[in-house]
């Protein structure tokens, strides 16, 4: 069955990049591990803060790959000979990813009481108006020359 295309009209043009947006963001919906909070710093800000208890800064890694933001963690082996009668607190590494609207900046990260931050800010987007030059072809053409044939004077 072939799936019909919200941006198939031929008056959306260069919308195309929005349907493979929307895609990624039916992918990474189903993730559920960790949880996290987005949450509006400021105007022009936004704080994403993911619960990472377990993990150090070094066991974290946040990326911006191709307009979306990808937080990593990954906890070391555990090499000592401990044993479990019950493990509660998840240690498996995981991959969470936030599609990024175009102009979004990561401003930073950081952890804080097992709590990672990571800041987002959104610049004021300024009005431009760009004026398109129209060309006309007839008048590149030169104009045809004419000869005198006559040569009687």
């Amino acid at each position: 069955m072939t799936r019909v295309s919200v941006f198939s009209s031929p008056l959306l043009l260069g919308f195309d990049h929005i349907e493979r947006v929307l895609d990624r963001v039916n992918k990474t919906a189903a993730e559920g591990y960790p949880p996290y909070n987005i949450e509006q710093t400021g105007e022009h800000r936004l704080r994403i803060t993911l619960a990472v208890a377990g993990f150090a800064e070094e066991d974290l890694n946040v990326t911006v790959e191709d307009n979306q933001l990808v937080i990593r963690g990954r906890q070391q082996e555990d090499s000592s000979n401990r044993v479990y009668l019950h493990r509660g607190i998840a240690a498996r590494q995981f991959t969470r990813s936030f599609v990024l609207a175009e102009g979004i900046e990561v401003r930073g990260a950081e952890v804080i009481n097992g709590l990672l931050h990571v800041d987002l800010e959104r610049p004021v987007p300024q009005p431009k108006v760009t004026q398109i030059e129209i060309k006309n072809e007839a008048k590149k053409k030169p104009s045809p020359k004419t000869i005198d044939l006559d040569h009687r004077k």
